[in-house]
C-alpha cells in the first residue's frame, strides 16, 4: 500500500513540473488519502497483535 503512495506521489510530482495542475492536485490527494488508510491500518495491526499476545 505505501508504495501506491509513492507512485501517486512521484506522478503528481512530473503532473506539477509540466504543468498539469488539475492532475497533480488529484494524484496528490489520492496519495494522502492512501497514506491516511496505511497509517490507521498499522495503528490498528499493532493494537491487535498486542492484545493477542497477551492471551
Amino acid at each position: 500500500m505505501i508504495r501506491w503512495v509513492f507512485i501517486f506521489l512521484i506522478v503528481a510530482l512530473i503532473s506539477a513540473v509540466l504543468g498539469f495542475g488539475g492532475i497533480a492536485g488529484a494524484a496528490a490527494s489520492i496519495a494522502k488519502i492512501i497514506f491516511y488508510l496505511f497509517a490507521i491500518l498499522f495503528v490498528v495491526s499493532i493494537v491487535f497483535n498486542l492484545i493477542s499476545s497477551k492471551k
